[in-house]
């Protein structure tokens, strides 16, 4: 007893001193947000490396930035159907800042989290550094070239002229976030910090953490480092302290194993984080401090017994996510990405896969908050092209750059666990690919191999045993859109694992049914959980009259994005969203829709990604006494359905029938409702009434406070109801949009993927009754003010507090 009480003491003092010490260190912030009072200009303007430039004229910005969704979808834009139709082009940024003169003894640099693409960076006109692929997180060293006590200038070429460079809309510009670091010459290397569980036993937790310094001064250096590893307000965090000794320009590796007495593990229930300090000090001088989110969890994967998270089974319900955010572009603002892992979370998915490119770290710390799994994806292809200008011209000398920047930055986080090294690779079918593959692999599993590696392979009738060595070099095999496969597959070679990376929306119920028949089949990624922009015309349908054929056959302009997500573009979840999260999980156990009715003039034709247009509406004008069939996805062994009071019938909703029902009835107005029957008593109802004539806008914002910083967004739903304030399923009303006070217009959109209006802009047509609008922030506290407005509706008020930083 007293030994403990002696040990809590120490380790007391031990804070205590380290809190004293980082407050007398704190004059200067190791990682500065950079995202601020940038100047832009489209076009290849030349001397814009020049720190003299006179560069009034330039537009005034903050980033993240995407110049391309500023501009107009067009039918013949060279980006073409993959990009959306979105000009992209040759764009420059330019800042100028301050350098203290105390800072002169320190190493400062400058760290991207993405530009697409074909970046270089200039500092006082000197070029410093150039990073090709778009999705690589970049930090360059700026120390030598710097003006210390005296004013500086940054500027960034953004290169997005060859096209088409991606299958899908990449978006333009500094497009993540920017941040200037501040470090000691001995300081931890960026990505410098490996966290791992090595054991989860009898209440206590084996942390094994490395972390490498780098001593970047000319003389030998001597130091702790200490690392503390604690729960939110614990007071008895884990400690470890080594003394090291660093030769000049020398980095160093050291390990050090924290032992955590019983341990919060992160879940996807409960996403429980701890934080992990690294400090190098001497007795008199702190030199650095790192702070690390860390969640402890363990992960087991086998033909036996599937995935295990902390030695419990899950099922992967996943979705492939694109990198866009709608109305946003490409631009990966902080509350984008965490509202964007909130809808998926919401729609019931468990798991995203990354396709196809690393993601911004807002969407894998949004992950980790709230308890989504990731397959982090390196790139779409190796050396042989889809597109002319894509990766394949780059692969041979920037893979084990992007690859390895890739795992360094990621590889604490817990949501992530599993790398994916590719996406339908062209050159599968090649002995070579086998060799590449390997490579690949090795390379992740030298810095990172705790997590297996996987990547996404189909075929074309071009065989499928032919990939057995391909799969092989990998961990996990893959398989886009051939789960059907997997029974003969294992039957062949029993100890492979294989996840459904890809699938078409239609066909959810057969895939979950060999999820939960098989555990060598770990789980299904739906293409997509999102509807996201490029790939124009994945997930249509096609009305009479309209462009027949697939993305790739086809320019299907006005179509821009692909509508194959069970999530559309302003967040609203789709009958197959509702339908999926069914399946697999006990959230949600009834839900009714009305499937769209052919018009007269012909049938309405689907795609291979598309499921039927089916829509939360019981409002049919000029379909009175003509048959309407109704949808109920039901988790009850039967439903019954009511119209108006009367009792239609039942129908069995069991796993026989995929747990579905359809009815066909006449259509008359009023209300519809749907009732889940168990053991013959009615235990649950939803139902869908008809709307009268629109008259209203309803504003619904998803925060009433946001932060004053200028990065800060809030979304702000809009709804045409009639005067009971029942959404109005046919409205199509023009909305003006107008904005006072802190904030400004980020994007507009109604999630049609047809309507090629602009998304930054002060009005647009509603779509199903729908619309939306993101606000951001300015650097001013006070009240946004949103009044949206229509001809013939009473308009749309509402406030939103904008406060602090």
């Amino acid at each position: 007893m007293k030994e403990n009480i002696k040990t809590l003491f120490i380790i007391s003092l031990l804070l205590i001193g380290i809190s004293k010490s980082l407050a007398q260190n704190r004059d200067v912030e190791r990682k500065q947000r950079f995202n601020s009072d940038w100047k832009f200009a489209l076009g290849d303007v030349s001397e814009s490396s020049n720190p003299n430039l006179d560069d009034s004229s330039w537009r005034k910005l903050s980033i993240p930035h995407d110049w391309s969704i500023e501009g107009k979808s067009e039918k013949n834009n060279v980006s073409a159907g993959d990009g959306g139709f979105y000009p992209m082009g040759t764009g420059w940024y330019r800042k100028t800042f301050s350098i203290p003169a105390a800072w002169a003894d320190q190493k400062i640099s400058i760290y991207f989290e993405g530009v697409y693409m074909n970046a270089e960076v200039f500092i006082n006109g000197k070029s410093i550094g150039f990073q090709p692929y778009g999705y690589t997180s970049f930090e360059f060293d700026l120390t030598p070239h710097l003006n210390f006590g005296r004013q500086n200038t940054i500027a960034v070429k953004v290169d997005n002229s060859q096209q088409k460079n991606c299958r899908w809309y990449s978006g333009s510009g500094i497009y993540r976030n920017a941040w200037l670091m501040v470090k000691n010459p001995v300081h931890v290397k960026n990505w410098g910090i490996a966290i791992s569980t090595l054991e989860v036993k009898n209440n206590k937790a084996a942390i094994q953490v490395k972390t490498v310094v780098k001593n970047e001064t000319s003389i030998s250096q001597d130091f702790l480092l200490s690392t503390v590893m604690k729960f939110k307000k614990d007071k008895n965090p884990a400690i470890s302290e080594s003394k090291i000794t660093v030769l000049p320009n020398e980095e160093k590796e050291i390990t050090q194993i924290l032992t955590v007495e019983n341990p919060k593990l992160w879940t996807i229930e409960v996403p429980n984080l701890y934080e992990v300090k690294s400090v190098v000090k001497t007795a008199s001088k702190i030199f650095d401090v790192v702070t690390t989110d860390f969640g402890i969890r363990t992960i087991n994967f086998s033909a036996e017994n599937g995935f295990l998270l902390n030695e419990k089974k899950i099922k992967l319900n996943g979705g492939c996510v694109h990198h866009d955010n709608g109305a946003l572009g490409a631009a990966a603002y902080d509350r984008a990405e965490e509202r964007k892992v909130e809808l998926l979370k919401k729609a019931g998915f468990n798991a995203v896969r990354t396709s196809h490119n690393p993601p911004s770290e807002a969407f894998l710390n949004a992950c980790d908050r709230l308890g989504i799994l990731v397959i982090d994806e390196a790139f779409d292809g190796w050396r042989e092209k889809k597109n002319d200008y894509d990766y394949a011209i780059i692969f041979d000398k920037w893979w084990k750059h992007d690859v390895e920047s890739m795992v360094l930055r990621d590889r604490n986080h817990p949501s992530v666990i599993m790398w994916s090294i590719g996406n339908e690779i062209i050159e599968r079918t090649k002995p070579e690919a086998v060799e590449t593959a390997k490579m690949l692999a090795n390379a992740i599993r030298d810095i990172d191999a705790t997590r297996p590696v996987t990547s996404a392979m189909t075929t074309w009738d071009q065989g499928w045993d032919i990939f057995d060595p391909l799969m092989a070099a990998h961990d996990v095999a893959g398989y886009n859109y051939q789960l059907h496969r997997a029974e003969s597959d294992h039957e062949r070679v029993p100890s492979r694992i294989i996840l459904q990376t890809e699938s078409y929306p239609k066909d959810a119920f057969i895939n979950w049914n060999l999820v939960q028949k098989h555990n060598y089949i770990l789980g299904d990624f739906v293409w997509t959980a999102m509807d996201y922009l490029g790939e124009s015309g994945i997930g249509s349908y096609v009305y009479p009259g309209e462009a027949d054929g697939e993305h790739w056959t086809a320019n299907l302009y006005p179509w821009h994005g692909a509508y194959c997500g069970d999530v559309d573009l302003m967040g609203w979840r789709k009958p197959i969203s509702h339908y999926r999260s069914m399946l697999y999980n006990d959230s949600e156990k009834l839900y009714i829709a009305v499937r769209e009715p052919n018009p007269e003039s012909g049938a309405i034709k689907l795609t291979s990604w598309a499921v039927w247009p089916t829509w939360e509406s019981w409002t049919w004008p000029g379909y009175e006494g003509k048959n309407i069939e109704i949808e109920i996805y039901s988790k009850y062994p039967k439903v019954r359905l009511y119209l108006n009071g009367k009792n239609i019938g039942e129908k069995e909703t069991s796993r026989a029938q995929e747990f579905k029902a359809t009815f066909a009835i006449p259509y008359a107005s009023g209300e519809l409702k749907a009732v889940g029957l168990e053991n013959e008593k009615e235990v649950e109802s939803v139902s869908l009434k008809t709307a009268n004539q629109a008259s209203k806008i309803k504003l619904t914002a998803d925060r009433k406070t946001i932060k004053a910083d200028g990065q800060d967004l809030v979304y702000i739903s809009v709804e045409i109801t009639d005067d009971k304030g029942l959404l109005d399923p046919n409205a199509g009303n023009e909305l003006t949009f107008s904005v006072s006070g802190a904030g400004t217009i980020a994007g507009v959109d109604n999630a049609d993927l047809k309507d090629p209006d602009l998304y930054v802009a002060n009005s647009r047509k509603a779509w199903h009754g729908r619309a939306l609008v993101i606000i951001k922030s300015n650097n001013k506290s006070g009240v946004i003010n949103l009044e949206v407005t229509s001809p013939e509706l009473n308009k749309g008020v509402i406030k939103i507090q904008s406060a602090g930083k």
